[in-house]
This record gives C-alpha cells, structure tokens and sequence, in this order.
C-alpha cells in the first residue's frame, strides 16, 4: 500500500486542522493506520492508531480529547482531526499502516508510511 500524506500548514495557537491520508492499493480494511509525528531534534512518537474497521482508537496521552482519528473505509483515507492546537504539536506528521488486527504504538510495528506533511502551530 502507498500512503500521500496532506493538510499541514501554519495555524494559530488554539486553531484546528485537519490531516488526511489516502492510500493506494488493495484491501484498505486488512490494515491498521496510525499517525506519528516527529518534532525537530526528537525521535518519532505515537499519536494515535485505528483499528480496520474503525472501531478501536488509541491515542497518546498528550493528544487525547483534543484529536481524533477516523476512517473511511470506502475512500481508502484515513483521517486526523486536531482541535485545540499547542506550539508543542509542532512536528512533522506522518501516517503509517500495517497489516495487523491489533492497533499498535510503536513505530516498527508499522511497515508502510507515508511522506509526512509539516504542522506548524504559532504561539
């Protein structure tokens, strides 16, 4: 599968954006997504992952109740809804999928990734 990342940019402290994924390629629904970000001078690390069928969401700690992820299984995109925004979420966001029935955290799980797209949030 081959993942095209869009919909970063520059927003204001407290603003919204909103992140999609859209992968190419068969059987979209066999795989589990997920988005990591990665700031400059820190390693990559979990934001928050979606089970096949859109049932089951895990986020990390420092974006639960202000993100959500979502799916739509019929336009093979995946999707991250970010409300609230902090000068801390300031990275570069990637999407990632495997071939998996359980959501994970870590980034070797993952065996496909898209080109990230930069979010930046002004202060």
């Amino acid at each position: 599968v081959q993942l095209q990342a869009s919909g970063g940019g520059l927003v204001q402290f407290g603003g919204a954006m909103r992140l999609s994924c859209a992968a190419s390629g068969r059987s979209f629904n066999s795989y589990v997504m997920a988005w990591f970000r990665q700031a400059p001078g820190k390693e990559r690390e979990f934001v928050a992952a979606i089970s096949r069928g859109g049932s089951n969401r895990n986020y990390a700690d420092s974006v639960s109740g202000r993100f959500t992820i979502s799916r739509d299984n019929v336009k093979n995109t995946v999707y991250l809804q970010m409300n609230s925004l902090k000068p801390e979420d300031t990275a570069v966001y990637y999407c990632a999928a495997k071939r998996a029935v359980l959501e994970g955290v870590y980034s070797s799980e993952y065996d496909y990734w898209g080109q990230g797209t930069q979010v930046t949030v002004s202060s």
